[in-house]
C-alpha cells in the first residue's frame, strides 16, 4: 500500500478530489444533474418537463452555443497557445472558413458530407470528453492509471460512440456503406443483436473497469470518473430512444463550461500580474463565450444568406463547421503533457485536499 493511500481515508480516495466542491463537481461535471433529468423524462416523456418550447433556444444559447465558443476562447487565452499551437491559433480558422464556403457552394455534395461527418463525429467527441475528464479526476485523485487500465478506460468510453456509429441512420456506418448492405436478412439480425446487447456491454465494461483499477492501482478510480462514463452512456443509449436528444447537448455543454472555466480561472489566478479575483475571471470568460456563441450561431450564417446563399444550408452548414472546428481545437487544448499548464493544474492538487 502506498503512502498516499495510507494518509488518505478510503471514502475520500473513492470520492476523488473535487475542483470546487463535491456537489458542484458531481452534479455539473460528473453529470449527476443530467441523470435526474433523464429519470424525469423517462417518467414523463410527453410532458412539458421543466421548460416551454419558447425558452429552449435561450437555454441552448446559454449552454450549448456558449460551450462551443468556449473552446475558442480557451484556445486564445491559454498561456503559451500562440507559441505551442501556431496552426490552431492562426491557420485553422482560415482553413475552416475556406472549407465551409466550398461546402455551401456545393450543398448537395460537399455540404451533405460535411453534415454527415459532423453527426458521425459528435458522439465520438462526447465519448472523448468523458474519457478526458475521467483521466483528469483519476490523476487529480492519485489514481495514476497503468497503460492497460488507461487503454481499457478509452475503449469503455468509446462504446456509446460505437453504438451510434453502427445504429444511427444517415451517419457512421449508414453514411459510408452502400444502402444495399442493410437490405439483407443477415444485416438486420446483426444490427438487431447489436442494438440489444450494446447497452449491457457498456454497463459491464464500466463495472469491469472499476473493479480492475481497484485491484491494480494504489488508489481506486474515483466515483466521479465512473459517473461520467455512465452519464455519457445514458445520453446516447437512452435519450435518442425517447426523442430527448436535446438534453444530451445541453448537459454536455454545461459539463464543458464548468471544467473549462475552472482551468481558465486557475491559469489566470496563477499569472504574476493578476490583480483580479475568481468571480471576475469567471464572468469575463463566460461573457466572452456567450457573445462569441451568439455571433457564431446567430450572426455568422446571415453573412452567407446576405451573400445570396440559401438560408437552410447556411444555418446548418455553419453549425456543422463550428462543431467540427470545436472538435479539432479540443483535441489540442486539453492535452495533459507534463509541461502543459493543464497537467500542472491537475497535479497541483493531486493527493491533497482541494
Amino acid at each position: 500500500m502506498s503512502k498516499n493511500t495510507e494518509r488518505t481515508p478510503f471514502p475520500i480516495a473513492l470520492a476523488g478530489r473535487p475542483f470546487v466542491n463535491p456537489v458542484f463537481d458531481y452534479m455539473l461535471i460528473g453529470g449527476g444533474l443530467s441523470l435526474v433529468v433523464v429519470i424525469v423524462v423517462l417518467l414523463n416523456p410527453h410532458g412539458a418537463l421543466f421548460i416551454s418550447a419558447a425558452t429552449i433556444p435561450y437555454i441552448i444559447l446559454l449552454s450549448n452555443s456558449a460551450h462551443f465558443a468556449a473552446s475558442t476562447v480557451r484556445l486564445y487565452t491559454k498561456p503559451g497557445a500562440y507559441q505551442t499551437m501556431p496552426f490552431m491559433t492562426m491557420v485553422l480558422p482560415l482553413v475552416a472558413l475556406a472549407l465551409l464556403t466550398l461546402c455551401i457552394l456545393h450543398p448537395d455534395t460537399l455540404g451533405s458530407n460535411l453534415m454527415s461527418l459532423y453527426l458521425t463525429w459528435s458522439p465520438f467527441h462526447y465519448a472523448a470528453q468523458a474519457y478526458g475528464l475521467s483521466v483528469i479526476y483519476c490523476y487529480r485523485s492519485g489514481c495514476s492509471l497503468t497503460k492497460s487500465n488507461k487503454k481499457l478506460l478509452w475503449w469503455t468510453s468509446m462504446l456509446p460512440f460505437l453504438y451510434n456509429f453502427m445504429m444511427t441512420d444517415g451517419v457512421g456506418l449508414h453514411w459510408i456503406v452502400a444502402p444495399e448492405w442493410f437490405d439483407n436478412r443477415g444485416a438486420h439480425i446483426f444490427l438487431g443483436l447489436f442494438r440489444f446487447l450494446m447497452p449491457a456491454v457498456g454497463v459491464c465494461a464500466v463495472v469491469f473497469l472499476f473493479w480492475k483499477t481497484w485491484k491494480s492501482e494504489s488508489r481506486p478510480m474515483p466515483v466521479i470518473s465512473v459517473l461520467m462514463l455512465i452519464s455519457n452512456a445514458i445520453w446516447w443509449f437512452v435519450l435518442p430512444a425517447i426523442n430527448a436528444f436535446m438534453w444530451a447537448t445541453i448537459f454536455h455543454g454545461i459539463q464543458y463550461l464548468a471544467i473549462v472555466i475552472i482551468f481558465h480561472v486557475k491559469d489566470q489566478l496563477g499569472r504574476a500580474d493578476n490583480r483580479r479575483g475568481t468571480a471576475y475571471h469567471v464572468l469575463v470568460f463566460y461573457s466572452a463565450s456567450l457573445a462569441l456563441g451568439y455571433g457564431l450561431f446567430s450572426c455568422f450564417p446571415r453573412a452567407y444568406i446576405y451573400a445570396g446563399f440559401g438560408p437552410v444550408e447556411s444555418v446548418l452548414l455553419v453549425a456543422a463547421a463550428i462543431n467540427i472546428h470545436h472538435f479539432v481545437v479540443d483535441a489540442y487544448i486539453w492535452r495533459l503533457r507534463k509541461t502543459d499548464t493543464n497537467r500542472q493544474i491537475v497535479d497541483s492538487s493531486a493527493g491533497a485536499p482541494a
